[in-house]
């Protein structure tokens, strides 16, 4: 789990690097939660994200944001956040250049981020977004999603109602050409005290079927 650090918009960013298990394995970046209250890359749910992936792999990178830990930079309420997702994806394609594509995984803030990202990047080829906090921030920009993808939320979480949630799949779900999974984890609360190993459980088993979907479509071509 070598450290790295590489150049952000708004200076050094500290990172963990997993190296990929071929020249074509998949990329995936982590995003943790909100930087103002206490979310890093060793989050217990990032970090297990992180394990989950390269346990797959994948060429896998956690990175702190700007003004987190070792990271330059000062909190930027999203916009500088976004750039540095940016910035650690294409640190990660620098190394990886015959990577098949690449996924997504965010926590929280991390997820919103990590959905704001993926708009961007045609490259994408699936998400992870463990409760996407719709009643805290914009998720309009999804107009329309580009990517199938998993959204994961709790069922007792106080912090990011389950209604909230449940509005942002319902709308998703009316886009044609993507499908958007949902878990909704019975007693879960925002932080998935005591339920992180049946998170990480729904996580890996829907990653494994969207591999093994992608192996059959790879195969017949």
């Amino acid at each position: 789990m070598p450290e790295v650090i590489f150049t952000g918009p708004a200076g050094r960013i500290e990172g963990r690097y997993h190296p990929p298990k071929t020249k074509s394995s998949r990329i995936a970046i982590i995003l943790h939660p909100h930087p103002q209250f206490g979310g890093t890359m060793n989050n217990q749910i990032a970090y297990q994200m992180y394990y989950m992936f390269a346990e797959r792999g994948f060429a896998v990178l956690r990175f702190n944001f700007r003004g987190v830990g070792r990271s330059q930079g000062v909190f930027d309420h999203g916009l500088g956040e976004l750039s540095d997702a940016a910035a650690a994806l294409d640190w990660v394609q620098s190394f990886n250049p015959d990577a098949r594509a690449c996924w997504i995984a965010g926590f929280s803030f991390g997820a919103w981020i990590g959905m704001q990202l993926l708009m961007r990047r045609p490259e994408v080829e699936g998400f992870i977004s463990v409760v996407p906090p719709a009643n805290l921030y914009d998720f309009s920009f999804l107009a329309p999603c580009p990517s199938s993808g998993l959204i994961v939320h709790g069922a007792s979480d106080r912090v990011v109602p389950p209604a909230e949630v449940q509005t942002l799949v319902e709308k998703l779900k009316t886009q044609k050409g993507i499908v958007i999974d949902q878990q909704i984890i019975d007693g879960a609360n925002h932080f998935f005290e005591d339920k992180v190993d049946e998170l990480i459980g729904v996580c890996g088993g829907y990653l494994d079927k969207r591999l093994d979907e992608a192996g059959a479509e790879e195969s017949a071509a």
